[in-house]
């Protein structure tokens, strides 16, 4: 399948972009802050939302904080860490970052091998050390996917200016191919939130990188109608995808989880009932401190809270945005702009699966629910949007 290049990619091989006005932006540091209150309040909030379920199971109400704690220590790690490396050094270990994540994920999928919890297979590990190799999916999938487009744009172009002629069409196979294969082994575990965020972060890339509108329609119905499909199929997929729409008529069975979590938000009025004193969290809301935590936040911090938390992922999705129009080169603007919709459609899958708005697919609120790979590796990924923000220019001024 083919795309073709948008008018500004042709304009910038006739007349070529003008030199971007080197500048140190400091744009990164916003990145960084909203990710130091998003951690903080993940960890207020885990520690509220679990302490029941803790001292109930393991004798202690500190465990999930603890937990939590170690891995937002690792993910600040992998942020510094990935944060000071040129993210134009990750190009060379996209390839291979993709095939490893097959292998983890066919992994997965072998009895005995991958770790299966309510009727899931999608962890390796042993005991409480668990990775989820369809997170390292995500990041690889971003990479390749950036690094072949920027790779073809190059190419063209270079061509297009010697020859004198409009740029050719992008050549997508490599990346609808790597998108399928992983897409479709993420599926089988199953886990149908994780395969719509890598769908939505891979189509974020390709419309940055040159779709046309043409080509982007054909791709988002493709993409709804495998979807839809998808999730009619499987009857517990079924039951979710129609639950959301009217909680209340089965609110013992497939609707329970939603309403109460409506129940836990609409309890919280506009400035909560107070930290620590949600009555969800006693047994009422199943993955209080995971999936469902949004919900303990509006419960104990009200309206305000929740509005707090929405306006720092639009304040992320703001600083990612900046970040990409300000990139160096193309690869570094693709990076950008992938672990931006990563981030952003993550946060808006969780939120609107919490208030009813969306159905339950099962993913956690970056940086605030409760979880190891997960915040590890989106802090990793965040470091590489540090990186190429710490390393962005004065606009283009074509």
């Amino acid at each position: 399948m083919t795309l073709r290049g948008d008018v500004m990619d042709r304009e910038e091989v006739t007349r070529g972009p003008e030199q971007p006005r080197a500048g140190n932006d400091s744009g990164w540091l916003l990145l960084c802050a909203v990710v130091a209150l998003l951690c903080g309040i993940g960890l207020m909030m885990v520690l509220s939302a679990s302490s029941v379920e803790a001292l109930r199971s393991y004798g202690g109400a500190w465990l999930f904080f603890e937990r939590q704690a170690m891995w937002v220590g690792l993910g600040v790690i992998a942020l510094i860490v990935v944060a000071r490396v040129d993210y134009r050094v990750w190009r060379r270990l996209a390839a291979p970052m993709v095939v490893v994540s097959l292998l983890l994920l066919a992994l997965v999928l072998i009895p005995g091998m991958g770790i299966s919890v309510s009727g899931s297979s999608r962890w390796l590990g042993l005991g409480q050390w668990r990775f989820q190799p369809a997170e390292l999916a995500k990041l690889a999938l971003l990479l390749f996917a950036a690094d072949v487009l920027a790779r073809q744009f190059e190419r063209r172009s270079e061509r297009a200016i010697a020859l004198r002629r409009p740029p050719r069409p992008l050549v997508l196979k490599p990346v609808l191919l790597a998108t399928g294969a992983l897409t479709v082994l993420i599926l089988l575990q199953p886990d149908m939130g994780t395969s719509i965020i890598l769908v939505s972060l891979v189509l974020v890339v390709l419309f940055v990188g040159g779709a046309s509108v043409r080509a982007m329609s054909a791709l988002l119905v493709i993409c709804t109608v495998g979807g839809v499909v998808i999730g009619l199929v499987e009857s517990y997929r079924r039951a979710r995808l129609l639950s959301f729409l009217h909680p209340w008529d089965d609110v013992s069975n497939t609707g329970y989880q939603v309403a109460q979590s409506l129940v836990a938000l609409g309890s919280g009025r506009v400035t909560g009932v107070g930290l620590g004193a949600s009555r969800a969290k006693w047994g009422f809301l199943p993955n209080a401190h995971t999936d469902f935590i949004f919900a303990i936040i509006g419960e104990e911090m009200g309206l305000l809270g929740t509005l707090v938390v929405v306006a720092l992922f639009l304040t992320f999705a703001f600083g990612g945005v900046r970040a990409a129009l300000r990139a160096p080169d193309r690869f570094g603007t693709l990076v950008a702009a992938g672990v931006t919709a990563w981030v952003v459609v993550q946060a808006l899958i969780n939120i609107g699966a919490v208030s009813a708005v969306m159905p339950v697919t099962g993913v956690p609120l970056p940086f605030v629910s409760f979880g190891g790979s997960s915040l590890v590796i989106t802090m990793g990924a965040v470091g590489l949007l540090v990186n190429v923000a710490r390393r962005g220019t004065a606009p283009r001024v074509r």
